[in-house]
Order: structure tokens, then sequence, then C-alpha cells
């Protein structure tokens, strides 16, 4: 009898060409469709939260399969990260509903787009962080990220040639702040730098849209666009009036958020 989980995964993105299986490259999908086929005996396809792009992130990316594998939850966690390469993680194996997806149930994720703001970028930031020696006015760029928050047309922010029908999304929460790093990246070496976080939790995201989002508040920390341009912006829908996409490596896909079961389920 088939079963359907729901498989929460981390991953270091440098390696591998996005979520998406491609007929090139290896990519995490692959990765775990290959890995619940190897489990189950029987070709298994796995549906994802959302495609991150290649060089592109997870702390809590989130996966659906149906199998029919009998085996328990921790065998399977066990199996399946025994089979992974070790920047590929499976962190939660759960039974789902018979209808769960992991893309069309999620209610809304959670990205950060990294930034390492200092002269010297420490080794074991460099691959999940844009450096940025030169200052950024962080408190101007918060205040620019709030006016993205409410429901609006992101057409700005949208990379040319993407196929959605729509590019109304409700962002819930557009942050930036500072996070000092610790000794385990920074060495403790008094060099000098911090991260420099730009969060932001929406309902659904358009193709490159953080990292558009990103490149655009580096201009206003920069003082090289004015605060209240990111609402011109987003009421004109000109992707060409806003700021250049930020790398791919700088980009966390956080969170995945579902609604919340009823009470007494």
């Amino acid at each position: 009898m088939s079963r359907v989980l729901k498989l929460t995964l981390a991953y270091d993105g440098t390696a591998y060409v996005g979520w998406q299986r491609q007929a090139e490259g290896v990519s995490i999908q692959g990765l775990i469709e290959d890995a619940l086929t190897r489990l189950d005996g029987a070709p298994v396809t796995v549906h994802g939260a959302g495609r991150t792009d290649a060089g592109v992130h997870a702390f809590g990316q989130v996966a659906s399969a149906r199998v029919m594998t009998p085996r328990e939850l921790p065998v399977i966690r066990r199996a399946l990260n025994a089979m992974l390469p070790g920047d590929v993680r499976v962190l939660e194996v759960d039974d789902a509903a018979p209808d769960f997806h992991a893309r069309y149930s999620a209610a809304g994720k959670i990205y950060e787009y990294r930034i390492w703001q200092g002269d010297v970028q420490p080794p074991f930031a460099r691959a999940w962080s844009w450096h940025l020696p030169r200052p950024l006015n962080v408190a101007e760029m918060d205040r620019a990220a709030r006016m993205l928050e409410g429901r609006h047309d992101f057409s700005a922010f949208q990379s040319a040639g993407s196929a959605v029908r729509s590019a109304v999304r409700t962002v819930t929460s557009a942050r930036v702040g500072v996070r000092e790093p610790g000794e385990d990246v920074s060495g403790g070496t008094g060099a000098g730098g911090q991260f420099v976080i730009v969060r932001i939790a929406a309902d659904g995201f358009l193709r490159h849209m953080v990292r558009a989002v990103a490149g655009t508040l580096i201009e206003v920390g920069e003082a090289r666009r004015d605060v209240g341009s990111v609402a011109a912006l987003i009421a004109s829908g000109d992707r060409a009036a806003s700021g250049a996409t930020a790398p791919a490596h700088g980009l966390v896909l956080v969170r995945v958020m579902y609604p919340s079961p009823p009470a007494g389920a």
C-alpha cells in the first residue's frame, strides 16, 4: 500500500545545477529521486516546494514523494543519508496526508540573502554569502525593504522570460539586519566584518525575485538609490529600472511554511 512522505532537506547548492532535474548536470531532485528509487525498488517521482537555482542553498527545503516501502521513518532517513553525498542531508522524514504536495500545499516560504560586508571575507563564508567590502547603510536598506510588504505586482523584480500567469504576491515580512559572525566563521581574528541579511517571507516568489530585491536594496545601502524608489519601482513594474540580480550563492531557502492542522486533527 502506498504512502506519501514529507522530506525536509538541507543542502549546499554549490556543486549542483539547482533543485530541478535537468538533461545535464547533477540536481538535488535527481539525487533524492535516485535514492528513493533504490530504497523503493521502483521509480519514484519527487516534488519540491521550490525550484532553487544553481548555487542556491537550503536549510529547510521540503519535498514529497509517493512510495511503497513499509520501512519505519528513522530507517528511511538513515538509508537516504547513507546514499546521498555529504552536502545534501535529509533532516526529517514524516508521513503526510495522501493529498499532500510539497509545492501546492505550501502556504509560504522564507528566504535569506546573505552579504558579507567587510574588507576580508572569511573562507568559511565565501560559498554562502556575497562579499561586498564597501560600507552599507543597513538602516536605510531596512526602511526600503519594508515597502515590499503587502500584496503587490512584483514584475519589477522578476527575471525576463518567466512563464507565470501573474506576478502578484503577498510579502508578509521584509527586513534587513546585521548578524555578527561566530568564531567558527570569522576565526575570532578581529579582521572586521559582518553579515548583512535580507530576509523575506511571502506566499510565493517569482524567479530571481529575492536576488533582484537584494541587488536593489544594496543600491539603497550604497546611497545610489533613494529609499522611496522601491515603492516607485513596484508601481512601475519595470525590471530594467531595478537593481542587478545578486549572485546565486548568497541565497538560502530557510523554511517552507504549511497550514497548521485543525485542532484535534
